[in-house]
């Protein structure tokens, strides 16, 4: 077969799951760096599949429907700078991303006030942090960590977090125990009412 001709046959069977509406349509053009599950009011990718979805598998979740964000989706949003001192190094360092409930609200799901939302990192961390606190706190989906993208291997490339420094509840506790609630390497989001 020629080359042309492959090409072109190659890019029409490519265009068709979307011409006919499969659960790919609005998929997140780039690799998903988040997926969202739960009670979600739509999504754009299809069931969990214990083959593409491995980490997911390891750590025993499941799901009928989901929706992938990509880097692109998140930078987006609008963007919010937080600077907390963080437990690392003991000093304030700049943070950037979009609203945790702006993440979300890109599934057109806007959670219960008294819901949840389970908050898994790669590394099988999760916390269950209640909608009214992520709205209270403002918790971000930071992307960037001092004005660069985080990597994976790092604290990213994805982190929940919140300036702890401006609440006095939180900012009165030893730095170490202000971040439960923050997984770094945040990968996966549960929405629970």
């Amino acid at each position: 077969m020629k080359k042309r001709h492959f090409l072109g046959a190659a890019l029409s069977a490519a265009a068709l799951p979307a011409a006919a509406g499969s659960t790919d349509a609005g998929r997140a053009p780039g690799p998903a760096l988040l997926t969202l599950t739960g009670a979600l009011a739509r999504s754009n990718r299809g069931p969990f599949d214990p083959v593409r979805d491995q980490m997911m598998h390891k750590q025993k979740l499941s799901f009928e429907k989901a929706f992938s964000i990509d880097f692109g989706a998140l930078l987006a949003l609008p963007a919010v700078s937080i600077r907390p001192t963080l437990e690392y190094d003991g000093k304030p360092h700049a943070l950037r991303g979009p609203l945790l409930l702006d993440v979300v609200a890109l599934s057109g799901t806007r959670p219960r006030e008294d819901g949840k939302l389970l908050l898994r990192a790669v590394d099988g961390y999760a916390v269950a942090l209640p909608v009214a606190q992520a709205r209270a706190q403002r918790f971000i989906v930071a992307t960037h960590l001092d004005g660069k993208p985080m990597a994976l291997g790092g604290l990213g490339p994805l982190w929940a977090m919140y300036d702890a420094d401006r609440f006095g509840d939180m900012a009165a506790r030893p730095v170490a125990e202000r971040f439960g609630a923050c997984p770094w390497a945040l990968y996966h989001i549960e929405v629970a009412g």
